[in-house]
Formats: C-alpha cells, sequence, structure tokens
C-alpha cells in the first residue's frame, strides 16, 4: 500500500509545486489562512483522487497484488498527508512571513473542516464518480443563494460569528469532542467507500 501513497504523491509533484507557491502568494496578502488552507487541500486530495478514475487505470489497479480495501485506504491515508503538507506550508508560511505562530485552534478548525469535506466527497465519487461532485457543487451553491436571498438574508453573518465564537471557546472537551466526531466521520466514510468499490465492477 505504501508504493500506492507514494505513486499519489509523485503523481502530485508537478500540482504541488503551483498550488504551494500559490498559497504562500494567498498567505503575503493576508487572506485567511484556515479558508485558503482548506480549498487548497481539497483541491490537491480530489486532483490526486481524480487521476485514478479512468476505467482503464482501475483495472490496471485490481491486477496487481494490491486488495480493494488497500486500494482505497491509500486514498484516505494519502489524503491525511497532503493535508499536512498544506498545513506545514500554512504553518511556516505565517511565521516567516507575519511572524507569528498559527493557533492551534485554526489548524484544529482547518483539519476538521478538511477531514469532514473529504467523509462526504471520497463515498460520493466512488459511488458516482468526481465530475459529477461539480454537478452536486453547483445544485447546493443554487440552493445556498435561494436561502440566502429568500430565508436567510444574514446567513453568512451567522457562519461567521458561530465560527468566531467556535475559535474563541476555552473548553477542551468541545475540542475533544469536535476532533472525536470528526475521526469517527473520517473512520465511517473509510469503510463506507471500501464498502462501494469492492461491489464495483470495471
Amino acid at each position: 500500500m505504501f508504493n500506492l501513497i507514494r505513486k499519489d504523491i509523485v503523481l502530485q509533484k508537478s500540482t504541488l509545486l503551483i498550488l504551494l507557491p500559490a498559497l504562500l502568494v494567498y498567505l503575503l496578502l493576508n487572506t485567511s489562512s484556515i479558508w485558503v488552507g482548506i480549498v487548497f487541500s481539497v483541491v490537491i486530495i480530489m486532483n490526486a483522487f481524480a487521476n485514478d478514475e479512468k476505467t482503464s487505470i482501475h483495472m490496471l489497479l485490481n491486477s496487481l497484488p494490491y486488495t480493494r480495501k488497500e486500494i482505497v485506504s491509500s486514498k484516505y491515508i494519502g489524503a491525511f498527508i497532503f493535508m499536512s503538507i498544506v498545513v506545514c506550508i500554512i504553518f511556516i508560511g505565517n511565521l516567516l512571513i507575519h511572524q507569528e505562530i498559527t493557533a492551534w485552534k485554526d489548524i484544529l478548525f482547518m483539519v476538521s473542516l478538511v477531514m469532514v469535506a473529504i467523509s462526504l466527497f471520497f463515498p460520493f465519487s466512488y459511488k458516482f464518480k468526481s465530475q459529477y461532485m461539480f454537478i452536486a457543487s453547483v445544485v447546493f451553491f443554487a440552493i445556498y443563494l435561494v436561502v440566502v436571498n429568500f430565508f436567510i438574508p444574514n446567513l453568512n453573518d451567522i457562519m461567521r460569528e458561530f465560527v468566531q465564537v467556535l475559535l474563541t471557546v476555552q473548553t477542551a472537551q468541545l475540542y475533544l469532542f469536535i476532533a472525536l466526531a470528526v475521526l469517527t466521520l473520517y473512520a465511517c466514510s473509510w469503510l463506507l467507500s471500501i464498502r462501494i468499490y469492492e461491489r464495483k465492477v470495471f
């Protein structure tokens, strides 16, 4: 399985060489490192996932001495590695550019949202292919616009205030609960993706 993870990293080398400097540019512009980190992590991870979506690639992978469980597991482990790379770049970038240490709460929030996103995206993509993720995203965005324009005009402000409150809470038990909930969701998504992939016919 290590070779599968290494394959994803090697295939993503050119993407990383483009996106990581762009990430540093965003940090120079003093953009929110949390949201930039979330976007960059998800883009890199889903790009690595999309590289293996061709039927010929799946047939090749399944002809190698790897189980389908190992193939799926390599994606989830690889996702965590790519996310960790982005987090490290943000931490080092903030330290060098702004002479500040990124708060652990910000890192936890960013990592949690990325893991939740991947927990939803991977099973969906294994079931329907990631190309349909764009369609689903457009539908979700349309629903979001309807809600903001007709039902909850201040939804953005509510979400922003909720995030600020969450980042200022001092209760360690809350963060422990969030971490455990996210890890549980990630594990369940992992198992669900394995189940979906094992039933696929190529």
